[in-house]
């Protein structure tokens, strides 16, 4: 691929020239790490391997301390804190949350970070944000003082809390979280992480320190949390970070690019005085290059702009089709939190359908005992060329009004199976993307080999029928064996006109909110 620009924003694109990250990290080593369980054990063995003097550095929206990484193994608390022990530098950036009593973490965010600080590390709760909105980054950096070609870094949409150390068995986290109760007692949980080496690893240190060392307070909203932090005698100073090792050495055939959303709030971030954009105009640019396949998993899949920017794509591409695996059903309940959750997802389906329904496929999941799984991943996949997975939602919250991160990646090693170049325009199949997208499909149709699934065409009707079959085993009672797969096609629940009345402002106020600046948005940019 000769013109990376093509797929990538430029620096220019960025919009955001206060930034140090690099526009994109040539060289660099992808891998895909599909389900917590996985993800946990990387981190672990990662972690452990760390010496006096190394780095760890990390975000998270949620964490909780007496999350294990392994069956029998360390706890994320013992884990981070005999890290500290050793002498390594471990610093976190922790969202502050809102209160346990509306069923946030506050207390577990704020627990994970006393036992690290206990230990000779710093973690610190940030509320930097606009109001309403989170820090809803999962990354971690580690570094290996004068050994940088054993730097990793790990990114994508998986906390490290309650209910994530699922696998593909999808059984459940024998540490769960509360959610609504068609999920079960330990709710099956889907989600993806990236493992990351060389030059990338330094664009994601530089991210991070870039946010610990604003200068804005670290609690901007509300006096009386200040007031608790003074009696609690929280740490609200960030102690100096050591000095940036140099990036590591090329070891792949990927270039990545670090995408962000930071919102224009109450004030300003030193290091994006206006926010920064790069996700949505990151899936802008490389959505309008899609020709053949979307395929993409998300936990809502909502929001008008969302819904726009991919109805406008299969306007002007008549072969191009849209695959999303999303939630069965919301992770609440209740009749004022659950129908502003589904407004949002029926609008933005209805609007993609609209512009053509035969190549608009929405699909849920069930584990092989029929319990919904709930999709927490953020992936997405176009024409087997460009892939991203990271911490952001499709719905404009994510775009727009929380701190987000999501690596976009494009590999320089061809596919060389059939079709080479399924979208036509030269750019041909990509190792990463098109391998990342057969793994997921394996997952969800059962399936050990990629036997009928390379060729997007393929791959859509394959999931149809699959889904088609899943769903007459249901409808006529399950007599007989159940049919391999484990996607259904979604149906995204219709709601009355009252409750419509009330739930769309809700929706569009609280559960997706707009963080650009009012020209923006009269403008419809980003």
């Amino acid at each position: 691929m000769s013109d990376l620009s093509q797929w990538f924003l430029t620096a220019a694109e960025r919009g955001n020239p206060r930034s140090r990250l690099p526009a994109w990290s040539e060289g660099s080593r992808a891998e895909p790490l599909i389900h917590g369980a996985t993800y946990f054990d990387r981190l672990c063995t990662e972690v452990e391997s760390l010496d006096a003097g190394d780095h760890l550095f990390f975000t998270d929206w949620r964490g909780d301390p007496d999350e294990l990484v392994r069956d029998g193994g360390p706890t994320i608390a013992e884990l981070f804190s005999r890290a500290a022990e050793r002498g390594v530098v471990v610093r976190g950036l922790m969202w502050r949350s809102h209160l346990d009593s509306m069923q946030y973490s506050e207390e577990e965010n704020r627990h994970l970070g006393e036992a690290i600080e206990a230990a000779g590390g710093q973690v610190l709760l940030d509320q930097r944000v606009r109001f309403g909105g989170s820090h809803h980054q999962k990354f971690v950096v580690l570094r290996h003082r004068g050994a940088p070609q054993r730097d990793v870094a790990f990114a994508g949409g998986i906390d490290l809390c309650h209910s994530r150390r699922d696998d593909e068995s999808h059984l459940g986290d024998g540490q769960a979280v509360q959610m609504a109760k068609r999920y079960g007692e330990h709710p099956p949980w889907h989600d993806a992480q990236l493992l990351l080496q060389s030059p990338v690893v330094g664009a994601l240190d530089a991210a991070f320190r870039e946010r610990w060392n604003d200068p804005a307070p670290l609690d901007t909203l509300s006096p009386i949390a200040w007031l608790r932090d003074k009696l609690r005698h929280a740490d609200l100073t960030p102690d100096p970070l050591p000095e940036q090792q140099p990036d590591p050495p090329e070891c792949g055939s990927c270039t990545v690019q670090v995408l962000r959303t930071y919102p224009n709030a109450h004030f300003e971030y030193d290091f994006a005085p206006d926010g920064e954009y790069s996700i949505a105009r990151g899936y802008t640019k490389a959505v309008r290059r899609a020709r053949r396949l979307i395929y993409l998993e998300d936990q809502y899949l909502w929001s008008a702009e969302v819904a726009d920017l991919f109805a406008r794509a299969l306007a002007d591409n008549p072969d191009l089709h849209l695959i999303a695996v999303v939630p069965r059903f919301p992770d609440v309940d209740g009749k004022l939190a659950l129908p502003p959750n589904l407004v949002g997802r029926r609008k933005a389906i209805d609007a993609c359908r609209a512009t053509s329904p035969d190549r608009v496929h929405i699909f849920d999941v069930e584990n092989h005992r029929g319990t919904p799984v709930y999709v927490h991943a953020k992936v997405c996949v176009i024409d087997d060329v460009w892939a991203s997975v990271g911490s952001d939602n499709f719905n404009r919250r994510s775009w727009t009004h929380d701190s987000e991160l999501s690596c976009a990646v494009l590999d320089a090693t061809p596919d060389p199976r059939e079709p080479r170049d399924p979208a036509g325009d030269g750019d041909g199949a990509r190792a990463f993307a098109r391998q990342l997208r057969l793994r997921l499909m394996r997952e969800h149709l059962d399936r050990d080999t990629d036997d009928g699934l390379v060729d997007p065409g393929d791959a859509v009707r394959q999931f149809r029928r699959t889904a088609d079959q899943l769903d007459h085993w249901h409808a006529t009672g399950r007599r007989g064996p159940r049919p391999p797969g484990r996607i259904r096609e979604h149906r995204a629940e219709r709601l009355g006109w009252a409750t419509r009345l009330w739930a769309s402002p809700v929706y569009r106020m609280i559960y997706d909110p707009d963080g650009r600046p009012l020209r923006a948005r009269w403008s419809g940019t980003w």
